[in-house]
């Protein structure tokens, strides 16, 4: 029997919920919302937004008081005809904070949670080891390395404080692409295929720099990045990733290291 509170894992798709699910000292219940599947993770239950208080009362009924969101998830489409009296009730406010952007939609989502009596909890909180502190982990950034950094860092927070994205791709001062709805992956795939725009890379490979938004809830949709990260950055021609220490998750941290080696990428965790 545990002596702590019982936590549910409001699960998306990606890695991220079984690598925290293997981090917790008690087993989690796992939620998943329908069409966002977690990997290597089978669900206990599965919900959908049209059912939401529904499903809320039966989370209660088994126990749970605690609950941490995790993985990505898509915009569901509503059916209307699926709702029952009181989801219907919320959802012009879930529909008025969806219209206002992610951040407003996830401080809604929060605050409903919290209504019917659920602590919500930050990765940080219950797996702090999968957000390294500040340091650089693998290699040695130069000088230009730096100073693109810099200047990413001051773009990505320029583009979050209105909800835009939380990653840029910065080479000896030029911006060669930003993370917006499409994703990390995405912009990666951009920067490997503009060819001749790229400035020489024998002056400065560039950085990815990864951060949370200005003023982010914490508990919820930080920044992650993982092994294929490192092998987009690697594709995109660049010379390594940085990040906002304390402020990203990184999946699979060992596996990250090694393949940073291997790539010949630094790894930094910027203060």
């Amino acid at each position: 029997m545990t002596s702590g509170p019982r936590t549910a894992i409001i699960a998306g798709s990606g890695a991220l919920p079984a690598v925290l699910a293997a981090a917790m000292a008690d087993a989690p219940l796992v939620a998943a919302m329908d069409g966002n599947a977690p990997e290597s993770l089978t669900a206990d239950l599965r919900f959908r937004v049209e059912r939401l208080v529904p499903f809320l009362r039966a989370l209660a009924r088994d126990g749970i008081d605690r609950v941490i969101f995790a993985g990505a998830v898509t915009r569901p489409r509503l059916d209307p005809a699926l709702l029952d009296e009181a989801t219907a009730a919320l959802l012009p406010r879930l529909m008025a904070a969806m219209a206002a952007g992610d951040d407003a939609t996830l401080r809604v989502v929060i605050e409903i949670f919290e209504e019917f009596g659920f602590t919500v909890a930050g990765v940080d909180t219950i797996a702090p080891g999968l957000l390294p502190g500040a340091g650089v982990l693998v290699g040695t950034p130069s000088t230009r390395d730096a100073a693109d950094t810099a200047r990413a860092a001051e773009i990505v927070a320029t583009l979050g404080a209105v909800d835009v994205g939380q990653g840029a791709v910065v080479a000896q001062g030029l911006c060669l692409g930003v993370e917006a709805l499409p994703g990390t992956d995405a912009l990666l795939a951009q920067v490997a295929g503009i060819g001749a725009l790229r400035p020489d890379p024998a002056r400065g490979r560039g950085v990815f720099y990864k951060a949370a938004k200005p003023g982010q809830d914490r508990r919820i949709d930080l920044p992650t990045i993982g092994p294929e990260t490192l092998r987009g950055v690697a594709a995109a021609g660049l010379g390594g990733v940085a990040f906002q220490a304390g402020s990203v998750i990184c999946l699979e941290l060992p596996e990250m290291l090694r393949l940073a080696r291997s790539l010949d990428l630094f790894l930094w965790a910027r203060a």
